[in-house]
């Protein structure tokens, strides 16, 4: 695996890439994603009044379970909408979190800040791996957790990210999907975890409509979906759209007016040494 790469132009990618993640509408979307946050959350165990940082924290999925639990919750993510939305969340739901907008790979806080360092489907997606990993181990206490899920290239997701990739995966950027395989993991993040723990988890995708109406949802609220289909014209949508439909279709596990996939995912959970 390379290392340490270099990234031409890395303004103009960040650029593209926050354009890809503020698209759509990721609340919405992530409203349906609540069970499986929830089951990552409490394999945890996090403790009430534990420091928790979570990166690329969307608008508030992961941070908002642990704050209702008392314990003391930063989330960071690029795109400033998802801030602003977690943080009225955490307003409407009364709970004390705090939420900013910030880079997985140059994080704002001093080395040792936090007790729990997580990241739920999010930090996966920052170009540079490498110094995501630096980070994330920096800004965990010795003893404290590192805890991450992201998709597997193998699983239903990573699937579906190759029929997207083409029309808005950055050029020389490594997959996100590196940071579901075992053994990249065990080379960014082994050397500084005392243990690594890596478990193959299913994430449940359930939605009351047709896997037909899965793929327009995706459209309409999924940043990457939807910069994918705007990025096409009209023939080249719909052949997207059929290629989406047919996958959705083919992974249902309900009948045919609702939809039940289930997408792999690796869970890392490690101590810092």
């Amino acid at each position: 695996m390379t290392t340490n790469t270099v990234l031409p132009e890395m303004d103009g990618l960040k650029t593209r890439l926050n354009t890809i993640w503020t698209a759509g509408d990721y609340d919405r979307f992530s409203r349906y994603m609540e069970g499986g946050a929830r089951e990552f959350y409490e394999r945890l165990q996090i403790a009430p009044g534990s420091r928790l940082l979570d990166v690329g924290c969307g608008s508030g999925q992961l941070a908002l379970l642990a704050a209702k639990d008392g314990v003391e919750v930063t989330g960071v993510d690029i795109a400033a909408n998802w801030v602003e939305r977690a943080q009225a969340r955490a307003r409407a739901e009364g709970v004390n979190a705090r939420f900013k907008v910030a880079d997985a790979e140059a994080l704002p806080f001093e080395a040792a800040s936090f007790d729990v360092v997580a990241s739920l489907i999010g930090a996966m997606f920052a170009p540079r791996p490498d110094l995501v990993a630096k980070e994330l181990l920096r800004v965990c206490v010795p003893g404290g957790i590192l805890a991450m899920a992201n998709w597997t290239a193998e699983g239903f997701v990573g699937q579906m990210f190759k029929n997207v990739a083409k029309f808005i995966g950055p050029s020389g950027m490594p997959s996100p999907v590196l940071w579901g395989n075992e053994s990249t993991v065990q080379e960014r993040l082994g050397q500084g975890l005392s243990t690594l723990s890596l478990t193959r988890r299913q994430y449940l995708f359930s939605y009351p409509f047709s896997p037909a109406e899965v793929v327009e949802f995706f459209r309409l609220y999924y940043g990457p979906i939807n910069r994918a289909f705007a990025s096409l014209d009209a023939e080249g949508q719909a052949h997207l759209r059929r290629d989406l439909d047919t996958l959705w279709t083919a992974h249902n596990q309900a009948g045919p007016d609702c939809t039940a996939v289930y997408g792999e995912y690796l869970e890392v959970i490690g101590i810092r040494a």
